[in-house]
């Protein structure tokens, strides 16, 4: 799952450097591809329930599961969600992370920054003492204390031999409650946050989730092991976290 996540992380990282004004989500998820083959691992999201692309790509008000297509381009001042998973050996590595195009508002830097950190404050729960509504608790005090709001239609998942295993991670909770983490469990820890309502739509395509108010969103995602000495972030881009 090490080998898993290094591979997410690199692709990932990839990505993020070519993402800019003028460039098509569709270019994005063809570098993925090529990428994640090169690496002698194989998309986890192409054809998983019928989705039919690599990555998923969400500009602005779309939260999740954005599908890239040709027509739609970055633009200055457009914020990009980047969720990408691989299988290697098996294994599976989700991750994911949201980044300005160009220059954006001193209150969409806020979103994206307060997302971030809301997975930090989530990652740090996740040791052999703790439960998966500490998890949940850490991140939703993070966002709302920022005045922001938390998604509640999708939540992080234990993963490992199949992309989404049990238990569910809810963004959202009270601490001492849930299933407890013990020492080898991996979970996707994936906080989805909204600047405005909390309530989601999906589009037509059967997959894309918006914003119900149209508020711009942000959503970032690390795979983590519970191990003796703490949280081990396999998904781990260089320079992040």
């Amino acid at each position: 799952m090490r080998a898993a996540g290094a591979i997410v992380a690199e692709v990932l990282a990839i990505l993020s450097r070519r993402a800019g004004p003028g460039v098509s989500t569709l270019e994005l998820d063809a570098l993925a591809e090529a990428e994640i083959r090169k690496r002698q691992a194989r998309p986890a999201f192409l054809g998983y329930r019928g989705y039919p692309a690599t990555l998923c790509a969400s500009i602005n008000e779309e939260v999740v599961h954005g599908i890239p297509r040709k027509d739609k381009i970055l633009k200055e001042g457009d914020v990009l969600s980047l969720d990408l998973g691989c299988v290697y050996k098996g294994f599976y590595g989700d991750s994911a992370v949201t980044l300005p195009v160009g220059k954006v508002s001193s209150k969409t830097q806020s979103l994206i920054r307060t997302t971030r950190q809301a997975l930090e404050e989530g990652v740090r729960q996740m040791r052999p003492d703790r439960r998966v509504g500490d998890v949940g608790d850490a991140i939703q005090r993070h966002v709302e204390d920022a005045g922001f709001s938390v998604v509640r239609e999708f939540v992080g998942h234990g993963i490992g031999r199949a992309l989404h295993e049990d238990p569910p991670v809810p963004n959202y909770g009270r601490a001492g409650t849930g299933p407890r983490l013990a020492e080898g469990m991996v979970l996707a820890i994936e906080p989805m946050v909204s600047a405005g309502s909390a309530d989601v739509k999906i589009l037509e395509d059967g997959w894309t989730a918006v914003t119900a108010d149209g508020s711009l969103s942000a959503h970032f995602e690390h795979t983590v092991a519970v191990t003796e000495h703490g949280p081990e972030i396999l998904t781990l881009m260089e320079g992040s976290l």
